[in-house]
């Protein structure tokens, strides 16, 4: 915690006169108090006291820093003083003290002692403590620390001021994965925030949890709340507050437009509705149809992807322990050894959830709790094929199925729970126990025993046909699914391409993932070798980000191009485009195939075909490079 992010202009006193250390000590919490800190200055003051009952705080040298932890302060702040003609301050050198800080800290943590083992470092240095006696205004004052703290600590970010009554902007940034865009968008708020002197808190919802949570106090006092999510977020909490709902990709191409506008009051006022799934509902209004339930499939998808990625991945293993063990091709391949097939068991077990969970968090995300039955209900009745012949299942209906139960039902819910409204107040109590659960499973299994037979017959169909597809279509089917993972990097055309990939996975079609998977490795590989090679096309900023790519990309998160395509679109978009549709059509004339719907060069050795997957990766890789070292300008120094 940096001394001037604590000590405010407010706080500073300079050359003052007081005459006994009881008139120093009220002049100093009088700046405190002038700070905006101190909700009591009578207990603060009491703390101070009895802190200086048990010795005095100053230490010689001519420094003073008395300070208290109190109920009374409001956040952690200080308050400075020089006395040029000194004042007995009970030093240990019996010298009088010419530099005194006052800390205040609340009652929560040891901020206090971070503070004064700071203020000890710097103050130690004689030369320091003559340009702070020396300074002619408060600026050059906190220009003397502002420039010891740098010298002292290089590489240490500085902190942003919060005022007392809290955060003047909050936001929340959440994406489908967790991985990148969350904390992507997060880090641009914050800088935006620090870069226009706005102070700003922001919540990641990534794969880990929800992070830096706001709490109540913090909501009431700020002046609006940015959602940046391309998932549905918790929202009953913003009612009555400016909300400015838009796109995780927002929060990192334009924060501070998004701060300026909810600075301005550009933005529209959110109102919980207070039905059953009103509470997870991210719109303030503003929203296309289509967005909205783009963003209820991310919600499916995003808690899908534990489950398939891990799953997949120990699948993966298994085959791999296989074909290490030297088991014959023409046996239950992943299943001739024990560790093989102790492998294939755990991952179908995940496996096994995967398109449940995809259609519980579906119908989760439109209805809310009541919604989460009625999708994974549903989800488990298109893997099982249920039909009104055949409860117990024959024909899957599989992902498309799960799709139609997710959306379909948490939608019919919402329709449940409206005419449940007319029931007597007296069953309120029961609703979300009983009524709503009840119906909503008779619904989902009457509607999922009747489109099964349709869907097994289309999801079949769909499988059939990737299936026999020519060499030549393939080849095309590819390069478009290359190119798709890569127009925005994580946005809908990228997440279409990868559940496009996994559900071929869950079909048996294993080349399909393996195109979609080079084909969002190739763009961040692209700009870490271009940054290389192509130095004068890049900003020395640019340039130093550009390695940090090489393991982006070759861990298969594509987001790590982000910034690059942000900054000129035009130019980084089509030549990573390019590359990727190369790497994707390589990889399906070579007839690669991926078993694990993730991972990266991690797990290439399970890749069908391997040699033969890094040299379309390689050329599709190269060729994207010497695209962005051809078209992008050289940058001026």
């Amino acid at each position: 915690m940096r001394i001037v992010d604590l000590l405010k202009k407010d706080s500073i006193l300079l050359n003052a006169s007081p005459k006994t250390k009881s008139e120093a000590i009220d002049m100093l919490v009088d700046l405190q108090v002038k700070g905006g800190c101190i909700a009591d200055r009578e207990v603060y003051k009491k703390g101070i006291l009895a802190r200086e009952d048990k010795g005095s705080t100053a230490v010689g040298e001519g420094i003073a820093i008395p300070h208290a932890k109190s109920e009374a302060v409001k956040a952690p702040s200080l308050a400075a003083m020089t006395v040029p003609a000194g004042v007995d301050y009970e030093a240990l050198d019996d010298e009088p003290s010419n530099l005194l800080f006052m800390i205040a800290a609340p009652n929560d943590g040891d901020v206090h002692l971070e503070v004064l083992s700071r203020l000890m470092t710097i103050l130690m240095d004689e030369d320091f403590r003559e340009k702070l006696l020396n300074a002619k205004d408060k600026e050059e004052f906190l220009k003397v620390i502002d420039d010891m703290e740098n010298e002292k600590y290089p590489d240490e970010p500085r902190a942003e001021v919060v005022s007392a009554e809290g955060y003047r902007v909050l936001a929340v940034t959440a994406c489908p994965t967790g991985i990148a865009h969350t904390y992507m968008a997060a880090e641009a708020l914050e800088k935006a925030g620090k870069k226009l002197g706005i102070s700003i808190k922001v919540e990641t919802n990534g794969s880990g949890g929800a992070k830096n949570i706001l709490t109540a106090e913090e909501i009431a006092a700020c002046d609006g709340i940015i959602v940046a999510a391309d998932k549905t977020v918790e929202m009953a909490r913003f009612n009555g507050k400016k909300v400015l709902s838009t796109k995780v990709s927002d929060g990192i191409k334009i924060p501070e437009e998004l701060i300026n506008r909810i600075e301005a009051g550009d933005a529209p006022v959110y109102y919980h509705e207070g039905g059953a799934g009103a509470a997870n509902t991210s719109s303030s209004g503003n929203e296309s149809f289509g967005r909205k339930m783009y963003k209820h499939l991310m919600n499916g998808v995003s808690n899908m992807l534990p489950f398939t990625v891990a799953g997949g991945i120990f699948i993966a293993l298994a085959f791999l322990i296989d074909s290490l063990g030297g088991a014959p091709q023409d046996s239950d391949f992943g299943t001739h050894l024990a560790a093989a097939a102790w492998f294939k068991t755990i991952g179908n077990y995940a496996f096994t959830f995967m398109i449940p969970i995809l259609a519980g968090y579906i119908g989760k995300s439109i209805a809310d709790r009541p919604g989460l039955l009625v999708g994974m209900a549903g989800g488990a009745m298109a893997v099982s094929g249920a039909t009104f012949a055949n409860p117990s299942g024959n024909i899957p209906s599989g992902f498309l199925g799960a799709l139609l139960a997710g959306f379909l039902g948490g939608f019919l819910m919402l329709m449940l729970e409206k005419l449940c409204d007319r029931l007597p107040k007296a069953l309120n109590g029961i609703k979300p126990v009983l009524i709503y659960p009840l119906g909503g499973l008779g619904i989902i299994a009457i509607i999922m025993c009747a489109v099964n037979p349709i869907m097994g017959v289309l999801n079949n169909g769909v499988a059939n046909f990737l299936s026999n597809m020519g060499d030549a279509n393939k080849v095309l089917l590819g390069c478009i699914l290359g190119a798709m993972m890569s127009i925005d990097m994580g946005g809908p055309f990228n997440k279409a391409a990868y559940v496009f990939g996994v559900a071929a996975i869950s079909s048996g079609n294993f080349d399909i993932m393996a195109a979609v998977m080079i084909g969002g490795m190739v763009p961040p590989i692209a700009i870490a070798l271009a940054t290389t090679f192509f130095k004068n096309k890049f900003t020395e900023e640019e340039r130093k980000s550009g390695p940090v790519n090489y393991i982006m990309g070759l861990s298969f998160i594509t987001e790590g191009a982000i910034p690059y395509a942000a900054a000129d679109p035009l130019r980084v978009i089509p030549s990573c485009m390019v590359g990727a549709a190369a790497a994707g059509g390589l990889s399906m004339a070579f007839g690669c195939t991926l078993r694990a719907p993730h991972g990266g060069i991690f797990v290439f050795p399970v890749v069908g075909h391997p040699l033969q997957y890094v040299i379309a990766l390689a050329v599709g890789s190269v060729v994207s490079m010497l695209l962005l070292g051809l078209l992008k300008k050289k940058v001026e120094n």
